[in-house]
């Protein structure tokens, strides 16, 4: 594991920050459909973006992936590629094909692209920068973790392992505690230093324990967005995730952050949604909440030119 300064000036000096592109740099962070909102909002007002995926995905093909080849969880990062990739190219499709019969039935093809792409390449840094040419990708797509790993939480007490035993025990009792195992798991050299080079940190939206929380519990990625100088932003959840959310409101998820010692200066909130946020207690908390219209009108879903809007106003 990465010994991680702590104090800035030396975390600066001891990745030897470079020059820096034209336009803001972005990191988003997180996982599934959540980050690929924030993601292509991101493509509407950044210079530079970068993409940190929460690896501990267990359900569907991932999973089995997993069990089968002891790898990451593909699947999260298969979508930040798709989210960055050009929508004019033939890859997407390709990669989001989805086998419906025999022993590959489940499987999409990306997530088997991207294994089969980090065994012959010989580690998923390349396997990413490779999958991400071929793409058209606008951005870069790192995984939270350099080794796999299994999320672990207490829930109405008991400690529960897995992303989707956490999910389905989340109906039963409140999600705390969330961490990884191994509890020191590194994340990627290049994951920290967009972190620190970043004019935005980019937080959710997105399923808030399993993905959200899941990316910035590894060790060296909370103490990088602790010591960035960047604006460090909660995009909030529209709606509660059946199951994982449930009984949550907008002050809650961000409260949560917070309590997993998580950096936050902004949350970036719908003023519409049915998620309600206390301005004034998280201001109390020391976050700015910031109202914007952020959903795609009478869909439900964060729209992502008016997200890209919001988040370019906070630029200033």
């Amino acid at each position: 594991m990465t010994q991680i300064p702590t104090d800035l000036d030396t975390f600066a000096a001891h990745f030897d920050l470079g020059p820096m592109p034209e336009g803001p740099r972005v990191v988003a962070l997180g996982g599934g459909h959540g980050l690929a909102v924030a993601l292509r909002a991101a493509r509407g007002y950044a210079g530079s973006i970068t993409a940190i995926v929460s690896v501990a995905d267990d359900g569907g093909s991932s999973g089995r992936l997993r069990e089968a080849f002891d790898v990451f969880a593909p699947g999260d990062l298969r979508k930040a590629l798709m989210a960055l990739a050009d929508e004019r190219s033939i890859w997407p499709a390709v990669f989001e094909h989805r086998f419906a019969g025999g022993d590959l039935e489940g499987h999409s093809l990306g997530n088997l692209l991207l294994v089969g792409l980090a065994e012959t390449l010989g580690s998923w840094s390349a396997a990413l920068a490779e999958a991400a040419r071929v793409v058209g990708a606008t951005g870069t797509v790192l995984p939270a973790t350099m080794d796999p790993v299994v999320i672990k939480a207490d829930v109405g007490g008991d400690e529960v392992e897995g992303q989707t035993a956490i999910q389905r025990a989340g109906r039963a009792g409140a999600i705390r505690g969330v961490r990884l195992v191994p509890d020191d798991a590194g994340a990627p050299p290049a994951a920290l230093q967009a972190i620190m080079e970043a004019d935005h940190v980019l937080l959710g939206p997105g399923s808030l324990f399993t993905s959200v929380i899941a990316s910035v519990v590894v060790p060296e990625i909370r103490t990088a967005i602790t010591l960035t100088p960047a604006r460090v932003i909660h995009i909030a959840n529209l709606a509660a995730e059946a199951g994982e959310t449930d009984g949550l409101d907008g002050t809650d998820h961000l409260l949560a952050l917070l309590e997993h010692r998580i950096r936050v200066d902004t949350l970036l909130y719908d003023r519409e949604n049915s998620l309600t946020v206390n301005e004034a207690y998280v201001f109390e908390h020391g976050v700015m909440p910031v109202g914007a219209d952020l959903a795609e009108p009478g869909v439900g879903h964060h729209d992502p030119q008016r997200l890209a809007s919001a988040l370019g106003n906070l630029l200033s």
